[in-house]
């Protein structure tokens, strides 16, 4: 990816070397920065666009012909904001600024492979690429600040304003809402203290066999039920600490060069880790995961007693909801009766997205009132390994439909605001953009946004 950026680098300069010059100036490697756009006050450099467009396709952004328009377009309207920030006396919390700051960094140096390969990558240190990022972030900030406050200049909304939004909006442009599913669980966890004893006993014969002289690639590679890493030994890769599960980074951070830890439980089952580097925050480890396996035995079990509590409904010898409160393991949905709930939201209804893909199989060929058979899943964290047995019952399913006054007004009362706020912000760059001095190098005069009325 290095080359490809480098080359697309060398080729714009060049037209830009070629083009109407306002202000240049050398800079690394004898290319040729110069001053692309004045806006107010403030200048628009060349080096600042790239630094974007490099960012962008390391986070996976593909180039295309109009990609540094669109950065040139989003960094104009940023300094009109940022203009009004400054005027209004706007403040940004230097920790917000320095945190945001930290998990960019994080994620870069993640991506790239530690601090020297950031550093070759961005052809400085990394100190001044972090001085760099830390006033681009305090202008961010500021304009996100800015836009916030205009935004909340668009008017309140009463019920009518929401109906009036609702009669005067064409049908295809209103919100369409899909399907939403209502349901209640009963819920039963594996016994796992046998299945964990036995990944416990397993691991520590693992690190008696290293010990011993094994390789611990070897056996990451054969064992481990991570795929992802077990075809390169086990090997994560240098990332950031933060990345991990506290209890697996406290555990590795912990360790020296090629020193293998005891048992860690984290959330993804359990570990054996071996420290291969360490580079201030960051690592690159081994690690052979396993996680606890249920037998037949285990599973027969627990859709047996599923199979006496449906029946019992069926019956009617017992509600769902009071046998949900009665026999279900799960703690968030047995105390409601076994309704389940959006933990954010607090919403009894999902959409398919929102639904675990196993759950979904099952939820969507239930009529409602229906009682689903026993099956096998995940828990709520939905990780591969946290092993639960189910018995659903469909409650209720809203069919997708374009958004109604009568049942979607929340909906429509977030689709109206934010359009007014939208609204508020086009007329504020719009009025802006009139009242100040912009001045936009000719290499970019192909650029479509153009025409929108950003040159006179």
């Amino acid at each position: 990816m290095k080359n490809k950026i480098q080359g697309i680098l060398v080729t714009l300069l060049f037209i830009a070397a070629s083009g109407t010059t306002l202000f240049a100036q050398r800079y690394e490697k004898g290319l040729i920065d110069k001053t692309i756009a004045l806006i107010g006050n403030d200048m628009i450099q060349l080096s600042s666009l790239e630094q974007e467009v490099q960012m962008m396709m390391l986070q996976g952004v593909k180039s295309d012909q109009n990609i540094r328009c669109e950065v040139l377009q989003n960094m104009l309207t940023q300094k009109l904001f940022l203009t009004q920030a400054r005027l209004d006396s706007i403040q940004v919390s230097p920790d917000n600024v320095e945190g945001e700051l930290n998990r960019r960094m994080q994620e870069v140096l993640t991506q790239l492979g530690g601090e020297k390969a950031a550093e070759e990558y961005f052809k400085k240190p990394i100190f001044k690429v972090r001085d760099e990022w830390r006033e681009a972030l305090n202008e961010q900030f500021l304009t996100q600040e800015m836009r916030n406050k205009v935004a909340q200049t668009a008017p309140e909304l009463t019920p009518s304003d929401v109906e009036r939004f609702y009669r005067e909006t064409p049908k295809d442009s209103l919100p369409i809402i899909s399907t939403q599913y209502k349901y209640l669980q009963i819920a039963l966890y594996p016994d796992k203290e046998n299945s964990v004893l036995s990944v416990k006993e397993r691991l520590l014969e693992f690190r008696d066999r290293i010990i011993k002289g094994e390789r611990f690639s070897t056996l990451a590679t054969l064992y481990s039920k991570d795929p992802g890493s077990a075809i390169r030994g086990g090997e994560l890769g240098m990332a950031s600490k933060t990345l991990y599960w506290p209890a697996f980074a406290d555990a590795a951070m912990s360790l020296k060069e090629g020193q293998v830890s005891q048992i860690v439980e984290t959330p993804d089952g359990f570990h054996l880790i071996q420290m291969v580097k360490k580079e201030g925050d960051m690592f690159n480890a081994r690690h052979i995961l396993l996680r606890p396996e249920y037998t037949n035995e285990d599973r027969s079990k627990a859709f047996n007693k599923l199979d006496s509590i449906k029946d019992l409904i069926t019956a009617d010898s017992i509600t769902f909801e009071l046998a949900a409160r009665r026999f279900s393991h799960d703690p968030k949905s047995y105390i409601n009766g076994g309704l389940v709930a959006d933990e954010y939201s607090g919403s009894a209804y999902f959409e398919k997205d929102q639904l675990k893909p196993l759950d979904y199989s099952i939820i969507k060929d239930l009529k409602v009132g229906e009682i689903s058979e026993p099956f096998e899943t995940t828990d709520n964290e939905g990780r591969s390994g946290n092993t639960i047995y189910k018995i659903i019952k469909l409650e209720k399913v809203i069919p997708s439909h374009v958004a109604t006054y009568e049942q979607d007004f929340s909906i429509l009362q977030n689709e109206a605001r934010n359009r007014l706020a939208m609204k508020a912000i086009d007329e504020f760059i719009q009025k802006k953009r009139e009242s100040t001095f912009i001045r936009i190098d000719s290499i970019f005069q192909h650029c479509p946004f153009l025409k929108e009325g950003w040159i006179k």
